[in-house]
């Protein structure tokens, strides 16, 4: 009986060649860190009897493909996609699972009185032989607007997959026209019973440890103000009360994150006045904190993690916190042996690094992964089997079952890939001018092929920028791409980014190609004082938010970029504002942040050759940010290039391996070429 790897392997042989020996290892090519994953959404069923995942042998179709774990030696059950692509897959029941899939649409907006393009993406469920595809609520007419059907990675919610009932799930209809209706889905004859009636004003349902509705968020006005309000349904009276209010423009939100066995006390997530949120016990009788249930001094908590098992369904088995990528801390002896077993098996180890809080300045050694890290992705209900990843920004992932006490090896996401040609990601700070600490990953080349530096560099801005980057594998193939090739890549997390922090966060207010643009000069500057990045070759790209950044980067006179690289930028900072102005929550809780430079605005002043590409199905950001900045630059006989990418989203969703190859295609020929004379 040949393993599951060996049949992934053998498959993927046949469309990969096997690179020859040489003395340097070769860097991956645009292709091998853009096609489609050998496998990826791997999922093992609750009584640990069935594995599904996407699986593909040609880099471009994603097929849904089912192993029994008694015989992972025999040929899985293989579903291909035929109109639409698929995302991921997960286990709803034992036999029974849910698939997201995509596909391009064209609308015709009444509105508008235009067609209008993006994608729509559908939730459907489907049994262990994939026969039958139902949507997981009956389909309805497609509406005449398409601003709520397109780019959203779903347009039905799953609130809960009720372990403790055998056939059914809870779905809350967010369709456009669903007016947010709670249903009862048998997932066996895909019947619908409607249990609540909604509306727009509620959202965020979740059920308690008895399957039951038990809290909403709801939004609304006072005093004209806007607030989202955290609701919780007595158990006594079965009415529902509020619990919490979080005004927009306080940006300080207080989430329900579990329950307990107690039904008058439940689990909060809140930063409590503090810099960092923590996990809080909260008594809702006494409307007050009992005790803090998970607190870390330096990293932010975002959530717990709950049994799914029907006999102990919601029971804290430990706590979500970000440091440079997500990590758990289990309360749960078992799995906290389990997490030290596979370490240990895989061969994870850890590195320590000098740490300063950007928020009080106190310093600290901090653990971080040493190189690639292990998650435990999914159990069975009985804690016996174990679904484990492991990866890291160098370690594409790999996919293992513990099981029996035996860990096997299902799959490699990416076995063409020779690691050894990657780069070495670390965490880092560096001070800004103004003396607040920046956290940021630098990728370096590998050293025995490229020396010691100093290296051609490229500073990469998140997206958001109410975001943030993690030391994790780049499924967008960008930082290893540059760094197996030669350069430093530099990841900041300027101020403004989310997920480090309130003080980090709330300093970027007002701040767009301003002090947030300072932020990554001076990594640049901090880059050039270390030896590592050589000032003649510096660039900067960015996609979305990080795009604007590259095209604010190329109008400021300073000397430090050779090219700046857009992708999916909107340097029209007035209609940024303007977007967010028209949505009551935006207008209150983001808007007031986004002030600065209005880059088109001084397009013409650009210092450096600037590279501009899009989709032409971005919902997000509209494609004609780009074709206004690149009209500016040409009008002023400056160096400008602008590339349209034919069908392309603005998220990762709504890009195919061959629009993610194109990117990375164009950036490079951009750098070789278009920066500065001669190239980078």
């Amino acid at each position: 009986m040949r393993s599951l790897w060996s049949q992934l392997a053998a498959l993927a042989a046949a469309f990969v060649a096997t690179p020859a020996a040489f003395a340097a290892p070769t860097p991956p090519s645009a292709h091998d860190l853009t096609r489609a994953p050998a496998i990826e959404s791997v999922s093992l069923a609750p009584d640990g009897k069935h594995l599904a995942a996407l699986t593909s042998v040609d880099g471009v179709n994603a097929d849904l493909t089912i192993w029994s774990t008694d015989a992972l030696g025999e040929q899985p059950v293989r579903v291909r996609a035929t109109h639409m692509r698929f995302l991921d897959v997960m286990f709803l029941k034992n036999d029974r699972l849910l698939v997201h899939a995509v596909q391009p649409i064209s609308v015709n907006d009444m509105r508008l009185e235009k067609a209008v393009t993006g994608h729509l993406i559908k939730a459907y469920v489907t049994d262990l032989q994939g026969k039958d595809f139902a949507p997981l609520l009956p389909d309805r007419s497609v509406s005449s607007s398409l601003a709520d059907l397109v780019d959203q990675l779903d347009n039905t919610d799953l609130i809960s997959m009720l372990p403790r009932d055998p056939t059914h799930v809870l779905v809350e209809d967010s369709r456009l026209g669903g007016l947010g209706d709670i249903y009862k889905v048998d997932v066996y004859n895909m019947s619908a019973e409607r249990v609540m009636k909604g509306s727009d004003k509620y959202f965020g349902y979740q059920v308690d440890l008895k399957g039951e509705l038990r809290s909403r968020e709801y939004a609304d006005f006072e005093g004209g103000k806007m607030f989202i309000a955290q609701q919780f349904r007595d158990p006594d009276s079965g009415q529902w009360v509020e619990l919490f209010r979080s005004y927009a423009k306080d940006r300080v939100v207080t989430n329900i994150v579990g329950f307990t066995s107690d039904p008058h006390v439940i689990l909060i997530s809140s930063p409590e006045g503090g810099d960092k949120t923590g996990i809080y016990e909260y008594d809702v009788k006494a409307r007050k904190i009992v005790e803090p249930a998970f607190e870390h001094k330096l990293f932010e908590a975002n959530g717990a993690v709950l049994s799914h098992a029907a006999q102990d369904f919601g029971r804290p088995l430990g706590f979500g916190y970000q440091a440079e990528t997500e990590k758990i801390y289990w309360l749960d002896p078992h799995f906290d042996a389990i997490q030290k077993q596979i370490e240990h098996a895989l061969g994870v180890g850890v590195a320590t690094t000098e740490w300063t809080d950007p928020a009080t300045g106190s310093k600290s050694t901090v653990a971080v992964e040493a190189g690639a890290g292990v998650r435990m992705l999914a159990w069975s209900d009985d804690y016996q089997d174990f679904l484990i990843e492991k990866s890291g920004p160098k370690q594409p992932p790999e996919y293992y079952l513990l099981a029996g006490g035996k860990i096997m090896l299902l799959g490699k996401a990416r076995p063409w890939i020779d690691v050894t040609a990657l780069g070495e990601t670390k965490l880092v700070e560096y001070p800004a001018r103004d003396g607040l600490m920046i956290p940021a990953f630098l990728t370096l080349p590998p050293a025995a092929q490229f020396g010691p530096g100093p290296y051609p560099t490229l500073v990469e801005p998140h997206g958001g920028p109410w975001a943030r980057d993690d030391m994790e594998w780049d499924i967008v193939g960008w930082v290893q791409y540059f760094a197996s090739r030669g350069y430093a890549v530099i990841q900041p997390q300027f101020r403004g980014s989310a997920g480090w922090g309130q003080k980090l966060w709330r300093a970027g207010d007002g701040q767009w190609g301003q002090k947030m643009e300072d932020d990554l000069d001076d990594g640049v500057k901090w880059l050039i004082a270390q030896h590592l990045a050589d000032p003649k070759r510096v660039a900067i790209f960015g996609y979305s938010y990080g795009g604007y950044a590259a095209l604010a980067a190329s109008i400021r006179p300073n000397g430090l970029y050779q090219c700046a690289i857009s992708g999916a930028g909107a340097g029209d900072l007035s209609a940024i504002a303007y977007a967010t102005s028209d949505n009551r929550w935006e207008r209150e809780f983001q808007h007031p942040a986004i002030g600065g430079l209005d880059a088109l605005a001084h397009a013409t002043e650009a210092q450096i050759p600037v590279l501009l590409y899009h989709g032409d199905r971005d919902q997000t950001v509209d494609i004609e940010q780009s074709r206004k900045f690149a009209a500016a630059l040409r009008g002023a006989h400056k160096p400008v290039q602008l590339v349209e990418i034919k069908d392309m989203g603005h998220q990762y969703v709504f890009m195919t391996p061959a629009m993610q190859e194109e990117q990375l295609d164009i950036i490079d020929a951009f750098l070789k070429g278009g920066c500065k004379p001669g190239g980078l």
